[in-house]
């Protein structure tokens, strides 16, 4: 019993809709920075096939938020993954945090390979996961890939892939008001009604801990929950066909309110986060 009591949970994910603030407020950097507790972050700018610029822009928007240990590590091809160099940096790391581009590019170069188990292993010791945009996206099991945003949903226009799985039985999606992408998470829900829907706006993240979220940032959290859907034309209706679903759920959350994943239900903020939130508003 005491030995299960001294093991640590894994770390916190902040999973971010892209176009996070860098030069203002930061309000999500700054979660990240006080969740590093001013240990050594790795950028990851993997999605990206120029990733020349990416690593510059975190350093100068983290250095005086106190984290000032940052490594980028990229790799063009799944060759280099095997690379010792590029194992070592993340020795001694407190967390990862992946930058935006392409998801897919993410799970075809290093998943099931010796960087993603570094990755894991952190988030095993409670090293804390960050990722913004593309790398939103790549933390849940299955991952929207391609898709028409700001349009009504047609079946056959939806292509998803496995992601990594750091959170189960969600689909998330990024830059969602910002580019109209509710007919895609509605049409991704209606394929995997068990799978919850997640949302998440520019500036905007959620901070995932155990089974349970919070928002923080400037816009909203839409979680879409498809378990009471009493119909669906996605099986039978034609690829150009719009989709129909009748009695779809859906919460529309902003910063300072929470989720409980197992529940499937918001639920009430701890003291502790408010506290924190407070804080950070003074610091600004």
């Amino acid at each position: 019993m005491q030995e299960r009591a001294r093991k640590k949970s894994k770390g916190p994910l902040i999973i971010i809709g892209g176009g996070e603030d860098k030069e203002g407020e930061r309000t999500i950097l700054r979660e990240v920075a006080r969740q590093l507790g001013g240990g050594k972050l790795v950028i990851a700018t993997v999605a990206s096939h120029e990733p020349e610029g990416y690593f510059e822009s975190y350093q100068r928007a983290f250095n005086d938020l106190g984290v000032t240990d940052l490594v980028e590590i990229y790799v063009k091809d799944r060759s280099e993954t095997l690379d010792p160099e590029k194992l070592r940096v993340f020795d001694g790391a407190a967390g990862v945090f992946f930058s935006g581009g392409d998801q897919l590019r993410i799970s075809s170069q290093i998943g099931d390979t010796p960087i993603e188990q570094r990755v894991r292993d952190l988030h095993e010791r409670g090293g804390v996961l960050a990722g913004t945009s593309a790398g939103a996206s790549v933390m849940s099991e299955t991952m929207l890939v391609k898709g028409t945003s700001g349009e009504s949903y047609k079946i056959g226009d939806l292509h998803m892939a496995p992601g990594l799985g750091l959170v189960r039985n969600v689909i998330i999606d990024q830059h969602f008001a910002e580019r109209g992408r509710f007919g895609r998470l509605f049409g991704a829900v209606a394929h995997n009604p068990r799978e919850l829907g997640i949302g998440i706006d520019e500036d905007t993240a959620l901070v995932l801990e155990e089974e349970r979220f919070e928002v923080i940032g400037s816009g909203c959290v839409y979680v879409v929950d498809g378990a009471g859907v009493t119909h669906s034309n996605i099986a039978e209706a034609e690829p150009e066909r719009s989709l129909s679903m009748y009695d779809i759920r859906m919460h529309v959350l902003s910063s300072g309110d929470a989720f409980d994943l197992a529940k499937r239900r918001p639920t009430e903020v701890p003291d502790v986060r408010k506290s924190h939130a407070i804080e950070a508003q003074l610091a600004g």
